[in-house]
């Protein structure tokens, strides 16, 4: 073969493999940005559809919007967060970030699991004084007093300037939240101080998302009180909420209290549609479908909720609804509405979507 054609062969073979290699660098791109996804799975919980996922009690979501991949909390264990994940078909390792919403054990046991396969993600956490999640402190904070014998003083008396406190997670890459903050265009971390209900004080974060319907909220527990992380919200991104999703932490409330949130929620805060998961308990799941009507979006464990104008899911079925509540739901909601203490039914007034 004459040398032009061996030349002719080579550069053929070597277009050939570039544009190969640039067809798999394009797809590989797409496949890590994914910018055409805007969905919310949810990865743990106690209720949902009988499905290959194990229930449990916590919360989980695993978010896709506007090229980025995040998840919210990691639920209650390890193992079945683990579990749930791998059944999803979710790769923790391409995360773009985490939120741990606060620090109870039923949204940051599956950190473990995290960061096994995904060591340097970074971790948004809320900043405490002694954080589960790590903190620091001023070294004044050790009111130095050098009238002591160096034996007795912390330090040998040389005391730091920073004081720095560990985690149960000490590879963790967290990246502790002071106030709330914009920590990427059209993710907003919205901090706020929780008492409600049985707990110490805690601090939480929720993650406000700005999409073109309005703000997409997504809740781990709600201690500061759902009404109060709407309104931050609000101020926030300055968008109508357009779905808020979580736990709402109504499950300590009586009836008459939540009948309250649910109508303040539809009526004052206009939320145009709800999926109450976790802590949101059973009495308020009913009230809240009272309340919303169509526009309540059923979220039991392994739910895709898709995001858009009118938002749908993905049942674990695969099976694509524009209502999230099917029959069998709507009839176990209606049985246990009587059920409740002052019969809730009768005091919340259905509205039909959009009024």
């Amino acid at each position: 073969m004459k040398i032009s054609s061996w030349i002719g062969a080579f550069v053929a073979i070597l277009v050939v493999l570039l544009a190969s290699s640039s067809t798999f660098r394009l797809s590989t791109t797409a496949m890590a940005a994914a910018p055409d996804k805007a969905q919310v799975t949810l990865l743990y919980d106690a209720f949902g559809k009988t499905s290959d996922l194990q229930k449990d009690w916590g919360f989980a979501a695993f978010i896709e919007y506007g090229g980025k991949r995040i998840l919210v909390d990691t639920g209650n264990n390890a193992e079945i967060f683990a579990h749930n994940v791998r059944a999803k078909g979710i790769d923790l390792s391409r995360l773009d970030f985490a939120v741990v919403t606060h620090r109870h054990g039923d949204h940051t046991s599956g950190l473990n699991y995290l960061l096994s396969v995904n060591p340097r993600v970074r971790i948004y956490a809320p900043k405490e004084n002694f954080g589960v999640f790590g903190s620091e402190l001023p070294g004044t904070f050790l009111r130095p007093n050098d009238s002591l014998p160096p034996e007795m003083r912390y330090f040998d008396g040389k005391v730091p300037e920073k004081l720095r406190f560990g985690s149960p997670w000490p590879q963790g890459n967290f990246e502790w939240v002071t106030r709330t903050t914009e920590i990427a265009p059209g993710f907003h971390l919205i901090l706020l101080k929780g008492s409600w209900g049985v707990d110490l004080d805690v601090m939480e974060l929720s993650l406000a998302i700005d999409t073109p319907e309005g703000i997409v909220l997504v809740v781990g527990c709600s201690h500061p009180t759902i009404e109060k992380i709407v309104e931050a919200a609000r101020a926030a991104i300055d968008k109508p909420i357009h779905l808020v999703l979580g736990g709402t932490h109504l499950l300590p409330a009586k009836d008459d209290e939540i009948v309250r949130i649910a109508t303040a929620l539809r009526d004052q805060w206009k939320v145009d549609f709800i999926a109450p998961v976790h802590c949101t308990g059973e009495a308020a799941f009913a009230i809240l479908k009272q309340a919303f009507g169509d526009r309540y979006v059923y979220a039991g464990l392994g739910t895709t909720v898709l995001l858009g104008p009118t938002v749908k899911t993905i049942a674990e079925g695969k099976h694509p609804r524009m209502q999230a509540m099917d029959d069998g739901d709507l009839r176990s909601y209606r049985t246990l509405l009587p059920q409740s203490d002052g019969h809730p039914e009768q005091g919340i007034a259905q509205q039909t979507p959009g009024t």
